[in-house]
């Protein structure tokens, strides 16, 4: 059962993912402080509640703020008060946090001179009544970052919450690079250019004209066809390993004709297959040269 809270605290021992839980929430449309002193939290509440355009919160606190042990109980209680706040806290076992701390070679905040295990043990004592006080125990020791992703979006993920995971279809020009954020690339340069025939070398794929001229070409049918089956298909298993988005980029020469019809007629076509899918269509490099006629 989702949570409905729009104040959320992530806490818990050192190494247990609280990145990743935070980095969860900012996928969720959270509005994410990393650190916040403990301190500070009643007047950054009281603040924040002005403004409207945030409306879901989520703080991580950990030792590294010098107070937390002192006074972070205390100031959960009384944000407690207005009902309206979830403590999270994240747990593992003393041999994965070991492991943890042994793969990324840092030192246990509490051992920097000393055991990584004399650390944790110094921790695990120190948060236990944090521990007691939490909405929500999660204990990672046997998830994976995705897995821990998928329970922080089964517990707070509200059912009126846009969907996350998003596609950027988006057309480009090789001349100029390709997109440093592109996951899949396609080269359409095989098909025959429109920038040789005067009727359409100032217009772009937008243009009836053009995307009926790339689309009837020779193969262009079957090779659309073949590629929205890829997608189709691999689509969802994205989604489904914990992927937030994925950026399908189209490329011709120059990002004018041919790669933005294609573009153009696939983000229509995969918003049609996949509605709950936000899908965004995007030409980099359409008006580089506009009214130059380069393809």
């Amino acid at each position: 059962m989702a949570m409905n809270n729009q104040f959320v605290i992530i806490t818990g021992m050192s190494g247990a993912g609280k990145t990743v839980a935070m980095q969860s929430f900012e996928d969720l449309g959270y509005f994410c402080v990393d650190n916040m002193p403990p301190t500070l939290l009643p007047r950054f509440k009281e603040l924040i509640r002005m403004e409207r355009d945030i409306n879901k919160i989520a703080l991580v606190i950990d030792l590294r703020s010098q107070v937390f042990y002192d006074e972070i109980i205390g100031m959960f209680a009384d944000l407690k008060k207005d009902d309206d706040v979830d403590i999270i806290f994240l747990d593992s076992s003393d041999t994965k946090l070991v492991s943890r701390y042994k793969e990324t070679r840092r030192a246990h905040p509490l051992a920097r001179n000393g055991r990584v295990i004399d650390g944790i043990k110094k921790e695990r004592e120190l948060l236990a009544n944090v521990k007691k006080a939490a909405d929500l125990v999660v204990d990672t020791t046997n998830l994976s970052p995705r897995q821990l992703r998928e329970e922080v979006f089964h517990n707070f993920e509200s059912t009126d919450t846009t969907h996350t995971f998003h596609v950027e279809v988006m057309s480009f020009g090789f001349k100029y690079g390709l997109p440093l954020d592109a996951d899949i690339v396609m080269d359409v340069r095989f098909l025959p250019n429109p920038y040789y025939n005067p009727k359409m070398r100032f217009k772009t794929g937008l243009d009836q004209l053009v995307a009926d001229y790339v689309m009837h070409s020779k193969g262009a049918q079957l090779f659309y066809d073949k590629l929205l089956d890829i997608l189709k298909f691999t689509l969802p298993g994205y989604e489904k390993e914990g992927k937030a988005s994925l950026t399908v980029a189209i490329g011709c020469t120059g990002g004018q004709h041919r790669s933005v019809a294609i573009a153009q007629r696939l983000g229509k076509d995969l918003q049609q297959q996949f509605p709950n899918y936000p899908i965004n269509i995007s030409h980099r490099d359409i008006d580089r040269h506009k009214g130059k006629g380069e393809n």
